[in-house]
């Protein structure tokens, strides 16, 4: 319904200036849950589960609103999640396992109406190549980006663009962690167009 209140659902500051682009007036509030994965869950189940469970907790005092959820997880080639590094040996880990390979960024969204109990939702992937990177590098890096916020130790909207060659997917917003181009679908079929 027009005129709804919108809510961000995060307490990631580049979800909130992803969101800043599509020009609309939104809250920020950040979701109480438990993002520990379930024994076998997949990244994408994961990152689905993750961006509801954030809008629903949300939802819980924020009647009549459009509330969005998000989550993001790094991938391996092996299929290994990497979510955000514990600490700086962990991003070490990260980064040098991910040296020369590809990984790819699953990133779940939600977009749910507490006032219709309505729930889209998708996952995102976008790809990205790392070139073969230094020890020096990682380090240089990490002192300068402190990127520990970030799946996989990625800040690709920062200096991370230096540790990469190559990008595949189909909105570039979903590196950063919040898809604009499935949201605004989502939003449309709400009847809130940004434009």
């Amino acid at each position: 319904m027009a005129g709804q209140q919108l809510i961000l659902a995060s307490s990631s500051p580049f979800r909130r200036e992803l969101l800043k682009r599509l020009m609309m007036p939104f809250d920020v509030v950040s979701p109480d849950i438990d993002e520990t994965p379930r024994p076998g869950e997949q990244a994408t189940d994961l990152v689905l589960r993750l961006s509801v469970e954030k809008a629903a907790a949300v939802a819980k005092t924020a009647a009549g609103a459009l509330i969005i959820g998000s989550d993001q997880v790094a991938v391996h080639e092996d299929h290994k999640i990497l979510g955000k590094p514990v600490d700086h040996a962990d991003a070490v880990r990260q980064l040098e396992a991910s040296s020369g390979k590809t990984i790819t960024l699953f990133t779940g969204i939600a977009l749910l109406n507490s006032e219709t109990g309505a729930v889209q939702k998708d996952v995102v992937p976008y790809t990205v190549q790392f070139k073969t990177i230094t020890d020096r590098e990682i380090e240089s890096y990490l002192d300068k980006e402190k990127p520990y916020g970030c799946s996989g130790s990625l800040r690709a909207d920062g200096l991370g663009i230096a540790l990469l060659q190559k990008f595949v997917g189909d909105d570039p917003t979903a590196l950063i962690g919040l898809p604009l181009i499935t949201l605004v679908s989502m939003l449309q079929n709400e009847g809130m167009p940004p434009v």
